[in-house]
């Protein structure tokens, strides 16, 4: 495993990070969740990602659980707040209230004392930003919290928050969008916003929710027990997946398998790699349903991908790849 800074920052993190997304809680169970996450310290991933929302807020649980016992300042625990946790309408948003009872819950069910990275889960127009980074600047003082990241904010929502950091000296660090071949929205706008401000990106779905493992063929039916059969149905997932479920998309991945064995990689490794390759990308997150997943994956830390493997993905995604950066989940 390498490591690299978040952003300019003092903070080292492990360039790929365990996401629990849909699996811890949900798609596996306890003990398979348990031995992803050996298999991640095994390979020597630090960083750890979850979220409140996720599954009810059992992944935070389950993630916590699987790493009791864990040296706490050998990894970087990193956790978010937004999204609904119940039904109160302060359970949801950034508002001071919600912030600061979320910190405390999720500090709950993650066993521990401190979160390193805590992310605004997506932007509040229903709140003052004011109040938002006040909240976030009280938790930092108390240290509860060590950094401050944000998930799917645009360019422009970025600066702001980054300005009110600056005043409040609150550790601004990470970006959380989603970034992969296919999916290049941060390219134009958050990346060299994020750049001028010292914040590093920590990207999800660098495989494009699985699209990029090659897994699914044009014109076959969605394999069972693959991550698009098991979390159908979900509104959020459906609408990921299904931007790249279709015949074109998926033939061009097809083409983007003898750029994969040329490199001596699987389709997987090569989407990692790929996103790597990327200056900056601190790390990418990987979610696994079984510990196999993570020992494959993480072979694609530290890889370097040849100029012209890179221009030719560029040239077979051509008009498929989205760059639109108003397409900001």
């Amino acid at each position: 495993m390498k490591y690299r800074k978040l952003g300019k920052s003092g903070l080292s993190v492990s360039e790929m990070a365990l996401g629990n997304w849909i699996t811890h809680g949900a798609q596996v169970d306890d003990s398979t969740a348990q031995a992803c996450v050996n298999a991640a310290l095994d390979a020597g991933i630090t960083t750890f990602d979850t979220a409140d929302v996720y599954s009810e807020t059992r992944a935070e649980s389950v993630l916590g659980a699987s790493l009791k016992g864990i040296r706490r300042d050998n990894i970087e625990l990193c956790t978010k707040v937004f999204h609904p946790t119940g039904s109160g309408p302060n359970d949801r948003g950034l508002s001071r209230k919600h912030i600061m009872e979320g910190c405390e819950a999720s500090l709950r069910r993650l066993q521990t004392d401190y979160i390193d990275v805590y992310y605004a889960h997506r932007f509040d127009p229903d709140v003052p930003l004011e109040e938002t980074f006040l909240a976030f600047s009280d938790l930092v003082r108390q240290g509860k919290v060590l950094y401050i990241g944000v998930s799917e904010w645009t360019a422009e929502q970025i600066k702001r928050g980054a300005s009110l950091a600056k005043e409040l000296r609150v550790p601004f660090v990470a970006s959380q969008p989603q970034y992969s071949m296919l999916w290049r929205v941060i390219e134009a706008e958050v990346i060299p916003a994020c750049e001028r401000e010292g914040i590093g990106q920590v990207v999800w779905s660098p495989l494009a929710q699985g699209i990029l493992s090659g897994k699914y063929a044009p014109g076959k039916p969605v394999p069972q027990g693959s991550r698009a059969s098991a979390a159908a149905g979900a509104p959020f997932f459906d609408r990921l997946a299904g931007q790249w479920l279709r015949e074109e998309t998926l033939r061009a991945v097809e083409r983007i398998r003898p750029l994969a064995e040329q490199s001596g990689l699987t389709m997987p490794q090569l989407a990692l790699a790929w996103v790597l390759q990327n200056p900056h990308v601190s790390s990418a997150i990987i979610g696994a349903s079984k510990p196999e997943q993570v020992k494959e994956n993480v072979k694609a830390a530290g890889v370097g991908l040849d100029a012209e493997v890179m221009k030719q993905i560029d040239h077979i995604l051509n008009g498929i790849a989205e760059f639109d950066p108003g397409k900001t989940c």
